[in-house]
Formats: C-alpha cells, structure tokens, sequence
C-alpha cells in the first residue's frame, strides 16, 4: 500500500529565495500562480473565489492567487495581493530545493522530509546560521518611509475575511519583540486593523511573544518596541509560523539555516529592532503594557468563527516602511495554505523518531487540524498504543492520534480510513478524559483543556486481542501472484488514455 520514496539528492536551497517575490516567481513558472485583475471585496467577491478555488481544485492541487485591485470600503485599493501560496508538497519541493520537482505530492512529500534531514545537525538539531546586517540602501523594504502625518495602514488592501469579523485584518505577519533578558523572538500573530494608526497584535496566552510581552509587563515596562514585517522572504516566515525555535532561542538564525547562508536583515528607523531587508513591508511602532483593547471576533483555524478576546495587546504604529508597490499577503484562515508545512511536519517527525525509533511516518491531515496520523514498524505488542502516546502528550494541537502499520501510505486518506474500517476495534482505543491542549478548538467546554484519543489502529497482535492470523490483502495477492501485472499495465497506460476525452 506505500507509495514508494523516491532516490533524491535533496541538497539545501543555498542562497535562493530573497524575497517573497523569487518563490512566487517560481511557482508562477511551473504554472502555479493564477493572476486576477480586480476583485470587490465590498461584496466578499475575493472570500467566496477563495473557497470556490478549494472546492474545484481541492486544497492539495489549488495555486496560488494574485488580485491585481480590489474594491475596499467603496474604494479601490492597488496590490497586488497574494493568497494561498504555500503548503503544498509540489511547492514546498520548489522551496526547498528538492531537484526534479513533480506533481506527485505523495513522492514531494517525501522528498521534501529528505531534504529538510540535510538541515539538521549531527545531533539532529536544526542548522542555525546568524543574520547579517545590511545597509539602508540595500534593503527594498526601505524603498518608502512613511512618518508622522503619512502613517495610515488603513490605505493599503487588507481583507475583512467574514462579515462577521470585527474588521480587516493583517494576517500573514512575521512579529519582532526583542527583551533584554530573554532575547529575540519572532512569532506569527493576526493584527487587527484599528484605525490609522493602531492595530491590534494577537499572540495567545502560552505563546513565546505573549510571554515576553508578559514578563516585561511584570517587571514594570510601560511599553514594548514592536516590528511586524509583512510578506517577509519564505524562510523568515517558515521560522516565524512554525515551532522550530524553543523559547529564548533566535527564529532568525533558523530561517538562515534552512536558506542555507546567512538572512540579510536590516535596523528599524525608530528602534535597534532587525527585521529581513527583504520584506515587503515593516510596521514599526509601540505597544503599551499597561493599556488594552478588546479584539474579534475573528474566524479561526478551525474554520468557526472565534469569540471576542478581551483585553488584548495593540500597537501605536510610529513608522512604516514598504516596497514601491508592497505585496499584501492575506490569509483565509482555515481554508487556504498560507504557512509552509515542510519544516513543522519535519521538526515533528525528526522529533518523535527519536521517542519511537520504529516511527516511519507522520502527517497532520490537510483540513483536519487536532488529527495526526502515524506509522510505524510494529516489532512487539503495545507497541502502537505507546507510540500514539508520546504523540497525543503534545499539548499543542493532537487530540486525535491514528497509528497504522508501516504499509498504509498515510498521505492517502483513503488507506488510513481503510485501516479504521478493516484493522481496528474500537476496543484497541484509549481515551485520556482532559489534558492540556493550546489550539482554538471551537469544540473545547474549557479553554486551554481538551479530551483526546488514541487509536491503534495497527495490526493487533494475538496477545492484543487481535485474530490468530489476518486475512491477506488483495491488492498484494495480485502483486505477488503475478508479479507482471502491474509493470505491464503502467508500460501500456499512455496507450490506453490515447483516445480517452474525459
């Protein structure tokens, strides 16, 4: 049932990807990048396109999306922006350099896993290269300084997703807050457009730029020095949305180690705060810690629409900067892929390897966020119930852990629903009743708690519960019993679609 992993020479992208604009630029030449001249988001033209793109493509074949101009408030606002451009395994391949790219995202995904393996260390830790710091004048998010009077972030094109979100919304961010005592973090949080001048900045309670705001808070600072860089390169963005740093630890020097050289980064005009020279825009400003702001609704991850957040952290912007002409990045969250998947999925399964060394796969199912599903090498009894059980203590997002054995292709959703259909009893099941768990669960009684599940859905052993001996599957009846068949009909396969006009 495994689709084969493919031989790769999956070396690390050197230097590639300065901007946001090189990786599309490269999407854009395999045909990835669908450009639309105008939109009127008055009417939530650009929202609907967005979950139409996904219902006729599916969310593993749907491009990326440009919108050249798009009507806001009654008034046209000039883009480009730029929608659902990261997190399938074809793109990620371009992204990280995985030669002889195809369209097969099953054989992607494994050879973007292999090429990200070339990242790590000999102790299997992340490579991690220092940001270098450029002049002014090589930076194009200085192209454009705007201060004083010229703030106004309400005139650039930022979507309000939802009629029911409490307003537009900068939702594709890369947030810089530097403490001098725990250091540099950059972290991916919404920031709500308030008015000229101020935007909400949302990071949840738990998260790393949530505990730094909160520590300079307790130790007496009025205000916190905050940059938000919009539309930053692939790398700085993969760093920022993703849990590849501890805390305390630099996201930067992580997004120069998965580029392969160090991240051209340059000063903010109002702070020492260094943001990449090669974003489409910085936002530079303040955020009080002793004055808040109620923010959302907002809809979520989940695809639900999340409650009002009281008392949240907002920002007085002091300066911005952009390109001539900035790309605003949107996401619609909880339909597109607006993060690249490659490096989360990887930073997990190079993890529990080493808790499970007889772990042979791990994907998070694209629309399924609180599912995980994994397969391993089963060698003894209660092996797949221990392995579902170091996965479903992450407190993050697992509330429901399928383990399989190591011949279901676990990309194919079809195989693993199989396995819950032909090998599991819903007696090989453990249910933990509450523990912690971060993610906006829309399903959650409790914040910040959750119920979750483990299934085996292994092969039980006799000593499990399981049968004295399996039945054998039909498929690999076929392919041992006549070894030819499928070698010959993937031989004839363009003679047999030759005059097929479907």
């Amino acid at each position: 049932m495994n689709a084969a992993v493919p031989a790769t020479d999956a070396r690390p992208a050197e230097g590639r990807f300065d901007s946001v604009r090189d990786y599309i630029a490269a999407l854009d030449a395999r045909g990835r990048v669908l450009r639309i001249p105008e939109m009127d988001q008055d009417r939530y033209e650009v929202t609907a396109f967005a979950y139409r793109l996904i219902d006729r493509f599916g969310i593993e074949h749907a491009p990326a999306f440009m919108v050249d101009r798009i009507r806001i408030g009654g008034a046209w606002r000039e883009g480009p922006l730029l929608a659902n451009p990261y997190g399938r395994w074809p793109d990620e391949a371009v992204l990280f350099g995985v030669p002889d790219v195809t369209d097969d995202y099953q054989q992607m995904y494994h050879a973007v896993i292999r090429a990200l393996e070339q990242r790590l260390d000999g102790a299997g830790n992340w490579r991690r290269i220092p940001p270098v710091e450029v002049d002014a004048r090589q930076a194009p998010c200085k192209e454009v300084v705007l201060r004083g009077d010229d703030v106004d972030i309400e005139k650039f094109a930022w979507l309000q997703n939802n009629p029911a979100d409490a307003g537009r919304y900068i939702n594709i961010t890369s947030v810089f807050t530097v403490d001098a005592q725990i250091g540099r973090n950059v972290g991916t949080y919404r920031c709500q457009v308030r008015d000229r001048t101020r935007i909400s900045v949302n990071p949840e309670p738990g998260q790393d730029g949530w505990r730094i705001l909160t520590a300079m808070k307790k130790r007496g600072d009025k205000v916190a020095k905050v940059a938000i860089a919009v539309g930053a390169d692939p790398f700085t963005f993969c760093a920022s949305s993703t849990k590849m740093a501890r805390f305390g630890e630099d996201e930067l020097e992580f997004a120069g180690g998965l580029r392969g050289s160090p991240l051209p980064v340059v000063r903010c005009e109002t702070c020492d705060i260094l943001v990449p020279a090669h974003a489409e825009m910085i936002i530079e400003g303040e955020v009080p810690l002793d004055e808040f702001l109620d923010e959302g609704p907002y809809g979520e991850m989940y695809g639900y629409l999340g409650p009002m957040k009281p008392n949240n952290f907002f920002m007085n912007i002091k300066c911005i900067t952009h390109r001539r002409q900035p790309w605003i990045l949107n996401s619609f969250t909880g339909l597109t892929c607006d993060m690249p998947r490659g490096p989360q999925t990887a930073s997990n399964f190079f993890f529990y390897r080493r808790l499970i060394p007889d772990l042979t796969g791990l994907i998070a199912p694209r629309g399924a966020n609180g599912v995980i599903v994994i397969s391993i090498d089963k060698k003894l009894p209660g092996a797949g119930m221990a392995a579902g059980q170091y996965v479903a203590a992450n407190v993050g997002l697992n509330k429901v852990v399928i383990v399989v054995d190591k011949d279901v292709n676990i990309l194919n959703p079809t195989e693993v629903l199989h396995c819950l259909g032909a090998r599991w009893q819903p007696s090989a099941s453990l249910i933990i009743p509450q523990t912690q768990m971060m993610m906006p669960d829309p399903s959650r009684p409790r914040a910040m708690l959750s119920s979750k599940i483990i299934i085996d859905a292994t092969r039980q052993w006799p000593q499990e519960g399981g049968p004295e001996k399996w039945a054998p599957l039909n498929r690999e009846l076929l392919r041992k019993g006549a070894p030819e068949a499928f070698p010959l009909v993937d031989g004839r396969w363009d003679e047999y679609l030759k005059d097929w006009r479907g």
